[in-house]
């Protein structure tokens, strides 16, 4: 996202993006007095340690200590970046990001609305056809024959096109949308000869193809006619809001699986993901109506460092798994291979052992290697000379492509025990083969916020009772800032971060720049800030008279800080080489240091 996010824009989108809304919209809060409670979706935990303030418009769980405000949430919870994050949220609220104004940019994001609420509207239309229209009997029917049932076809919000050439273009009509627009959307066709619109989807059982914020962005439709002559799948064309080598079908509802099990399952179908996600296995997505690309193993990537494929068992499903190869490690993703017995695919499967045992399946897939040496081994006569060439060939230029040595090796002993030929000999000829690379990685560079987390310094120790006493003073009581400003020295606060924090907050009251403390928040960037601030506001324990309460806090820093410096000078004084004029001044600092703290607090000198 290029451009000057300001923060006036910034403070907009988070004053449209209430934190309990959009939390809520992603994990069940229960209310519990002032707060709203529930098990934290960060880590595992069988009692509800996760926090969400509306008043301070912050979250922080107990339990992991993670905390922020509305856009760390997205952004952890969604595992991306953070401009994502202000984008996603931005949108949610209707808020255009025109950072610049460039030509067109108003008339492009109108466009991209419309669309994106005739593809909501139609979805609802099909559904409806669906469950309640004569015209959906057909597709009733296959469902009911599939053995989908009604809580997955409310779920994935599957619908029914009537076999009509107009239905469609006559419920544009009808809701007044604009039929160049509902074309631009791919969902009606112009004639050229004539001029007339007609459906592009008819007759069909039909799919939503949901971005990863679940809007419904396109459309896959299957044929329900049995005519040889009509394609089984028909999929949306590209549009300003569908582009098929970024979307995955399912993704928007298994993205949280994924990121809980740590490796994705890749399928073909949306047949095959619902039975798989209504088996219980829901860490699974399928690729929309085209290959597998690069920009899939990178959309992957951002969720998990290792998939499954598991493709049908028929011969362009297996060839397909071989072809995703290249797209999977250049973006540096371990890859497995979960081989379905012929003829099932996943779902017929499943309908056959049931989910356990395809959960065993895909939690026993073997390494891509192994699959493909068998795979070479079952397609080629092993017995010939040009057969046996050819595994070698093909199994030396895919482990190349890896560039692990150690990998080439393994492979080159398991090659040559299959062909029963020396390990030598083999290592010999996967030398010969020149190195290819795999395919090139669009690098768009680390996120900040990754380069952020890797420069922070290994946590220190806790912060004391009184220092975090501090904290939540100076956060929750802002009038109190003000006091602190002119008598607390950062410097005493012994623990490095809190004092980051301290420093920050004292600035923020000198320079009349507080707004909130979601705001404050917001401009810490180490995760370890900002769970040390969300701790301590969301510690609901009352303060009584805080105004006494940060005196005597500031005064225990200070004499704490008092008494590490007379320590100090004492190991100085035990040091043998100290020398007489030394020793004398440390003694006199020692002296005023002590009669120091025996003083009042009084106000530093600015």
């Amino acid at each position: 996202m290029a451009g000057f996010l300001s923060p006036a824009l910034r403070e907009q989108i988070r004053a449209a993006s209430d934190i309990v809304d959009v939390i809520g919209s992603y994990v069940p809060l229960k209310k519990n007095g002032a707060n709203f409670t529930a098990l934290c979706p960060f880590h595992k935990e069988k009692s509800p340690s996760f926090n969400v303030n509306p008043h301070k418009q912050i979250f922080h769980c107990f339990g992991c200590h993670k905390g922020g405000d509305v856009f760390t949430f997205v952004k952890d919870y969604e595992n991306i970046g953070f401009m994502d994050a202000v984008r996603r949220l931005a949108e949610r609220a209707k808020i255009p990001l025109e950072f610049e104004n460039t030509p067109g940019a108003k008339e492009s994001r109108h466009l991209k609305d419309q669309l994106l609420e005739i593809h909501e509207q139609l979805t609802q239309r099909w559904q409806n056809c669906l469950a309640n229209e004569a015209a959906g009997q057909v597709a009733r029917d296959y469902l009911a024959q599939r053995g989908v049932s009604a809580e997955a076809i409310k779920l994935f919000r599957i619908g029914a096109a009537p076999e009509l050439w107009d239905d469609t273009v006559n419920w544009a009509h009808s809701k007044k949308f604009e039929l160049d627009v509902v074309e631009q959307a791919g969902l009606i066709i112009r004639k050229e000869e004539t001029g007339r619109y007609y459906d592009r989807f008819r007759g069909r059982l039909m799919f939503p193809i949901c971005d990863e914020q679940g809007r419904v962005v396109g459309f896959s439709g299957r044929v329900l006619s049995g005519d040889e002559k009509t394609a089984k799948y028909v999929n949306s064309p590209e549009t300003p809001i569908f582009t098929k080598s970024k979307i995955f079908f399912g993704l928007d509802k298994s993205k949280r699986a994924i990121l809980d099990a740590g490796y994705a399952i890749i399928c073909e179908g949306q047949l095959d993901l619902i039975a798989c996600f209504m088996a219980g296995v829901q860490n699974m997505v399928a690729p929309q109506g085209t290959a597998f690309t690069d920009q899939h193993a990178r959309i992957i990537k951002r969720y998990a460092n290792e998939v499954v494929l598991c493709f049908d068992s028929d011969n362009a499903g297996q060839n397909a798994i071989v072809r995703s190869l290249d797209h999977l490690l250049a973006a540096e993703l371990a890859v497995r291979v979960a081989v379905v017995p012929a003829p099932h695919d996943p779902d017929s499967f499943i309908k056959a052992n049931g989910g356990e045992a395809f959960r065993t399946l895909v939690e026993g897939a073997e390494g891509f290697f192994d699959y493909l040496l068998k795979r070479l081994l079952a397609t080629h006569d092993v017995a010939t000379d040009k057969g046996r060439l050819e595994v070698l060939r093909a199994m030396a230029e895919a482990l190349h492509k890896t560039g692990n040595s150690v990998l080439l090796d393994t492979h080159a002993q398991k090659t040559a025990l299959r062909l029963g030929v020396a390990v030598d000999a083999v290592r010999k000829e996967f030398s010969k083969v020149k190195p290819q690379k795999a395919v090139a990685r669009n690098d768009d560079g680390p996120d900040d916020d990754i380069l952020a987390g890797e420069a922070e310094a290994e946590a220190p120790s806790p912060p004391s009772n009184n220092e975090l006493h501090l904290l939540k003073i100076l956060l929750l009581h802002e009038h109190l800032a003000g006091w602190a400003a002119l008598h607390l020295d950062p410097n005493w606060v012994a623990h490095p971060l809190v004092r980051q924090i301290v420093v920050a907050r004292l600035a923020a009251c000198e320079q009349e720049t507080w707004r909130s403390l979601a705001e404050f928040l917001d401009g810490m960037e180490s995760p370890t800030l900002r769970s040390l601030i969300t701790g301590a506001a969301a510690d609901e324990r009352p303060l009584p008279n805080p105004e006494t309460q940060v005196a005597d806090v500031v005064l225990k820093i200070r004499n704490q800080f008092l008494d590490r410096e007379v320590a100090a000078l004492t190991q100085q004084l035990s040091h043998p080489e100290a020398g007489d004029e030394l020793r004398m001044q440390c003694l006199h600092e020692q002296q005023r240091l002590k009669q120091l703290k025996r003083s009042p607090l009084e106000p530093l000198q600015k």
